[in-house]
């Protein structure tokens, strides 16, 4: 069986079946696994479930060797400077490496797919599948962008965020660091005409507001895809993580997404279920709840991010807090007709005339 991608949707999927005793060919179509990621710190959101992600990786089979930091306390800062304590009896996420070195979550899955039998082939990009197969190519678009810096520090470990869209616009800002290592990204969802404008002033935020301490700063930046929902299959081969549109809209936290659709889609065809009517059933309710919180976000403004910051430090748990407001209610199912819109695609260049673009497609 082979499958196009070798993120964590792709890989996920070549464990699962390899488990099953299944040949598996996994093709990537860069010279090495976690790419587009460099040493990219990212977090693995653990609030969707009552129940933990490591917890639910590992009765799925799947590696859990990687090097991680569980996130339970953390600082959010509204425009105006205003700090919020966040806090947590479980992690609410665990914070985790991306990219090919030794430690992160993307090598540890390739490590678990080869043990297994698994034969990646870097440099190889299918343009066809003849039979079974499964896609988990990634972002096809880019709806949202992170840029930033990736670089070494003597800070110590923790996480920051700043909602303030003066900086962000409709997004927000961020400060990871885990381990001697850090990364810095203003996420916006718009204006990417002024990327380098906006990186500028979340970089003196930080400086201002918990003394960024930058050594050997590497620019970095990502894109993110939140659209359109439901690319279940191309052909009869299951679609995958981003390139399938399983997102989270509201902060774009989509690794457990991406890898929980990768092991349905190997389930699927091993079992011969129908992946688009398991699919639709296990992620759609969700993706529709995720596009109605990312509307009302973005309708906030710096106003209204000091009035979500300031009620969500007042909760006893952040990640109870989180989890509410992820689950589908009936109240968001009558309010998505009237908030949901049709994201558009920007995928094209981003227009800056003098672009030295570390996410768009302009190259």
């Amino acid at each position: 069986m082979k499958i196009a991608g070798a993120g964590p949707a792709g890989l996920a999927a070549a464990i699962t079946l390899a488990h099953a005793g299944r040949a598996v060919e996994v093709h990537e179509a860069h010279d090495r696994v976690g790419y587009r990621f460099g040493h990219d710190l990212q977090g693995l959101e653990n609030w969707s479930t009552q129940g933990g992600v490591l917890d639910a990786m590992q009765a799925q089979g799947l590696s859990t060797d990687f090097d991680m930091m569980p996130g339970r306390e953390g600082t959010a800062f509204d425009a105006w400077g205003n700090a919020y304590h966040l806090h947590s009896e479980q992690p609410f996420f665990y914070l985790l490496v991306r990219g090919p070195d030794a430690g992160s979550l993307d090598d540890a899955l390739l490590r678990q797919a080869r043990s297994l039998g698994v034969e990646v082939r870097f440099n190889s990009r299918l343009t066809q599948i003849d039979g079974a197969g499964i896609l988990a190519t990634g972002p096809r678009g880019a709806e949202v962008i992170a840029v930033g810096y990736h670089f070494r520090t003597d800070m110590d470990d923790g996480f920051w965020v700043i909602c303030d869209d003066t900086l962000a616009p409709k997004g927000y800002a961020y400060l990871l660091v885990m381990s001697g290592y850090g990364t810095l990204k203003t996420c916006m969802f718009c204006g990417f005409n002024r990327q380098k404008e906006y990186l500028r002033r979340t970089v003196d935020a930080f400086h201002h507001l918990v003394d960024l301490r930058m050594e050997n700063p590497v620019p970095h930046g990502g894109a993110g895809h939140l659209g359109p929902s439901g690319l279940w299959l191309t052909g009869q081969h299951p679609v995958t993580g981003e390139q399938a549109g399983i997102q989270d809209f509201l902060w774009g936290f989509g690794i457990r997404s991406a890898i929980d659709s990768g092991v349905l889609a190997a389930q699927c065809l091993m079992n011969g279920e129908d992946y688009a009517e398991r699919a639709r059933s296990q992620f759609l309710p969700r993706m529709q709840t995720s596009e109605v919180n990312r509307r009302l976000f973005s309708l906030l403004g710096n106003q209204g991010y000091r009035w979500y910051l300031r009620h969500a430090s007042r909760q006893a748990d952040t990640r109870d807090f989180l989890r509410r407001q992820y689950q589908p209610s009936r109240l968001k199912r009558l309010l998505r007709p009237l908030l949901a819109y049709p994201v558009q695609n920007r995928s094209n260049p981003c227009n800056s005339p003098d672009c030295t673009c570390v996410w768009c497609r302009c190259g």
